[in-house]
């Protein structure tokens, strides 16, 4: 199975009404033959943010569209950084998402060169763990996942590896606290 991002504007943020949100995309998920591999939220609470293993784009769609669900878009997207396994067994949560809308002339083997490349450059920013990105197949942008104590923790780190930020938001949880 292949790997998709999938976002969807909140209806809510209402942690109540999210985490029924987040059941329904799990279960067009799993309806669409897929499997969840994790969920996250942006813009303070307002953008859903779904990983999941499914067999393809379309059957993915197919069922959103079936359930009703509305969404920004469904993109094929790579790992970078883990694995499904350690992300779907992690024991630290990312509290930045970074988006970085890619050059129309970068390829993904020129990106995956440069992330090996450049990911030691990290080290120099102890504070900040970068966790994992999810590069878009069709190369129209990847979201990156830090744990980091603040935004310029992450504006450091992003300048170490010399990568813009086109969007930085912290990562809202719909945990109990």
């Amino acid at each position: 199975m292949d790997l998709y991002l999938t976002e969807k504007t909140a209806d809510s943020t209402d942690k109540n009404k999210l985490k029924v949100a987040v059941e329904d995309l799990a279960n067009v998920i799993t309806s669409a033959g897929g499997e969840p591999v994790e969920f996250f939220f942006g813009e303070g609470l307002k953008t859903i943010y779904s990983i999941s293993e499914a067999p393809s784009k379309v059957a993915l769609e197919a069922a959103l569209i079936k359930a009703e669900i509305a969404y920004k878009e469904v993109a094929a997207v790579r790992i970078v950084g883990a694995t499904i396994e350690e992300v779907r067994s992690r024991s630290q949560e990312a509290n930045y998402l970074v988006e970085w809308d890619l050059p129309a002339d970068l390829s993904m083997e020129t990106y995956l060169e440069r992330k090996k490349e450049k990911s030691p450059l990290y080290e120099n920013v102890p504070e900040t763990t970068f966790m994992r990105t999810y590069v878009r197949e069709d190369m129209q942008k990847c979201v990156c996942l830090y744990d980091a104590p603040d935004d310029e923790a992450v504006i450091r780190a992003r300048d170490v590896v010399d990568t813009p930020i086109d969007r930085m938001t912290s990562i809202g949880s719909i945990a109990n606290d």
